[in-house]
């Protein structure tokens, strides 16, 4: 049974994110989300809000993210990869953004990690992020070796203090 549960959760969020992109009714569910999570509503302790600038229209963006926790620091992951518009809106934006947990905002600076130490935080990530399971491709319960052939697909970011 939870085979048949977990093909079919992974062919739905195939539809939602068709080619790696969010579908409109997708996008719509996001910022839902997003909203929930930086009001603290039906939230766990991963759930968050990361608000950027907009790489083009400078305008702030709301995107609902899980931080993972891997030796007491916090990451963010991309679950889409390198072509989720957050990913490209903090490049743009040089790390610089908020992150909003448990009605907490609170500026960050987000620094990319290695390709070649992603691979624990990957694992870690999928505790916390059951949604982003289909994405990744692989198993939770799979060695650390399965993750580290995936890392350089999947943009990860220390959540560290904005010292300016």
């Amino acid at each position: 049974m939870n085979r048949i549960l977990r093909t079919v959760h992974h062919a739905i969020a195939r539809r939602l994110y068709p080619g790696g992109r969010p579908s409109s009714i997708a996008r719509a569910l996001n910022r839902v989300a997003a909203r929930h999570h930086a009001r603290g509503v039906l939230t766990d302790r991963a759930s968050a809000t990361l608000i950027v600038a907009g790489r083009r229209t400078g305008r702030t963006i709301a995107v609902a993210v899980a931080v993972a926790e891997v030796s007491g620091d916090d990451y963010l992951v991309s679950m889409l990869g390198e072509t989720a518009d957050w990913v490209r809106n903090v490049r743009a934006a040089h790390g610089r953004a908020v992150l909003v947990r448990h009605r907490q905002r609170r500026q960050v600076r987000l620094r990319e990690v290695p390709v070649d130490e992603r691979a624990p935080i990957l694992q870690s990530y999928l505790d916390v992020a059951p949604g982003a399971r289909p994405h990744l491709g692989v198993d939770r319960s799979e060695p650390l070796e399965s993750f580290a052939r995936i890392a350089g697909d999947f943009p990860v970011f220390l959540v560290c203090p904005d010292a300016e």
